[in-house]
């Protein structure tokens, strides 16, 4: 039977839009809540300025509590070598380094050029002995300043940092969510042909226009195994205007688990812990099958 792997990156990517500061201790419940129902990658959360993702200032707090959970992955994404630097004198031991194939939005994003940030990755290489690393590619589909990104911008990307770093694994992103499965499937295809030296490969897709699910088939049928998602489909980029929730973790297990394909996920025990989540204030809560589980329950016990 086929199997993929989810990786949970609600606690960062689905928290970090939202507004009120969610307490630390809650933050750990919900994370303590995924890691329950089975899953065992947690993007924990960013080592990034305070000032600029307010609600990642307890990061390394965060990352100190998941010590406690057995059997968790905790990943720390961080934005540049700065920040790489402080997440490993905490502890973490997975780090998520992400770079832009666009360079408006790297500029919004990390306030570099894409020549920068790979200038600036370079020199970290040799702080990243015996760390665990994925390597985000983000607008490798689209870009919210400059549109549809081109296919070789974003293999020209790939190609240098694979010939810096050819065993991390690599994850295209679909920042904005506008990527369509054809587009999904086309890329992966041709970042699998030309790199056959990489090892492992994931996609981290948005739901902003409703091909979230689609899109995960897509990458599937192009033989990515490595899949991210946010509980209750939390989540946007708050430096790609328009981006809204990732595809929810709910849905994607849903979905994979009716295909005969092994999460490792119990979405039984998920549910509670998506519809908690889907209740934070501030949040925007995505995702079909949340609700029509809940719905159903009353239903099934008449």
């Amino acid at each position: 039977m086929s199997q993929v792997e989810i990786v949970e990156v609600g606690p960062r990517d689905g928290f970090q839009p939202i507004g009120p500061f969610i307490p630390t201790a809650r933050k750990l419940d919900i994370i303590g809540g995924c890691v329950a129902a089975g899953l065992r990658r947690i993007e924990a959360g960013a080592f990034v300025g305070a000032a600029a993702v307010p609600q990642m200032a307890d990061a390394q707090e965060i990352l100190a509590g998941t010590a406690a959970l057995p059997g968790v992955d905790p990943q720390m994404l961080v934005p540049n070598p700065r920040h790489a630097r402080r997440a490993i004198q905490a502890g973490a031991q997975h780090l998520c380094y992400v770079i832009s194939v666009s360079d408006a939005h790297n500029a919004n994003n990390v306030r570099r050029s894409v020549r920068e940030s790979v200038a600036d990755f370079t020199e970290l290489l040799p702080d990243l002995q015996g760390i665990a690393l994925r390597m985000n590619i983000a607008t490798a589909f689209d870009c919210p300043f400059e549109g549809r990104v081109d296919e070789a911008a974003t293999m020209a990307l790939v190609g240098q940092l694979v010939a810096l770093r050819a065993e991390a694994e690599y994850c295209l992103c679909d920042t904005t969510g506008r990527a369509d499965p054809a587009h999904v499937a086309a890329l992966f295809a041709a970042c699998a042909a030309a790199f056959p030296q990489v090892r492992k490969w994931a996609f981290h897709g948005h739901d902003t226009y409703g091909l979230g699910l689609a899109n995960v088939q897509a990458a599937y049928g192009a033989g990515v195994r490595v899949f991210d998602a946010a509980i209750a489909g939390l989540g946007g980029c708050p430096f790609a205007p328009g981006a809204t929730g990732n595809v929810a973790t709910e849905d994607v297990v849903w979905m994979f688990e009716r295909m005969g394909v092994q999460t490792g996920v119990d979405l039984e025990k998920l549910l509670p812990v998506a519809l908690g989540a889907a209740a934070l204030p501030g949040g925007m809560p995505g995702g079909r099958v949340r609700e029509a589980l809940a719905a159903a329950r009353p239903a099934a016990a008449q």
